[in-house]
């Protein structure tokens, strides 16, 4: 493991316990040379998903993505890294239990303004809009009332 502040490629585990969802273990090492410390997440590697983008092209899936676009989103709200990063492990944890090897990205979109709609409706109707492409105002306000209807 590369120490992330002096690049030396050796480090002692402190401490390792499992993350909450029990998912992923938690290691704080320490590095032999600067004596920094850090973390680390060891994760079981899966089976890999596929993700079938618009224009039919595959790529594989990637975590980060789902994450930064849920931080774009909830960008000066409320909402804490944790929480954040719990909608990306949620979705995560969805698409591996479906058993589905290849997925459409709109699929994932949809999961993610579901989980964003529950967490903060200012960050979902970011999220719509940027994913949904409104074209105008009226598409954008057909949103807000389907939103505020819901309630």
């Amino acid at each position: 493991m590369r120490c992330p502040y002096c690049g030396f490629t050796e480090s002692k585990v402190i401490d390792s316990r499992p993350t909450e969802e029990n998912n992923s273990i938690r290691r704080r090492r320490e590095c032999l040379r600067c004596k920094k410390r850090f973390t680390t997440y060891e994760k079981i590697e899966a089976i890999s998903i596929v993700v079938i983008k618009k224009d039919q092209s595959r790529q594989q899936y990637d975590r980060n993505k789902i994450l930064k676009g849920v931080m774009t989103a909830c960008e000066k709200r409320p909402v804490s890294l944790a929480q954040m990063e719990k909608v990306a492990d949620d979705i995560e944890s969805e698409l591996y239990q479906s058993m589905d090897r290849e997925i459409e990205s709109a699929k994932i979109g949809e999961k993610v303004m579901e989980k964003l709609k529950e967490l903060d409706e200012v960050a979902y109707v970011r999220f719509a809009s940027v994913y949904k492409q409104f074209d105008d105002i009226h598409t954008f306000m057909d949103e807000l009332k389907g939103l505020i209807d819901e309630k």
